[in-house]
């Protein structure tokens, strides 16, 4: 029997995987101390929006790859405007601006593999 620590969304778990006729079994699973919580990530390279861009945080709604910016800061973007393109599951995504207002950060680019929850765009 091998023991792992295996990590799903933040969550640690202990992971006893015992092999059975040349086949692994997971044998237990046994949440560990729960860790604090964490800021949202920003982007791969950055835990903290770039310049302190302040406003309006937009979040990634689905984990997936990013296809398309459409927008960037100091841009005037009105109610509805696509933003960011997101590719789930061979469906692409349109993120779209909540209200009229200018961009003040964009933190994803083309090809950057995104998290539920991370902020992509912030809106003043």
């Amino acid at each position: 029997m091998k023991n792992y620590k295996v990590t799903v969304n933040g969550n640690t778990y202990d992971v006893n995987v015992e092999e059975a006729d040349g086949v692994p079994e997971i044998a237990a699973a046994i949440p560990t101390a729960q860790p604090a919580a964490a800021p949202a990530q920003i982007s791969a390279a950055a835990d903290i929006p770039v310049g302190g861009a302040q406003g309006e945080k937009i979040m990634a709604p689905l984990p997936g790859t990013v296809v398309a910016v459409m927008v960037s800061a100091g841009e005037q973007v009105k109610t509805n405007q696509v933003l960011l393109v997101i590719e789930t599951m061979k469906m692409e995504n349109e993120l779209v601006a909540p209200r009229d207002g200018t961009v003040t950060g964009v933190f994803a680019a083309k090809g950057d593999v995104l998290e539920s929850g991370k902020i992509v765009i912030t809106l003043a």
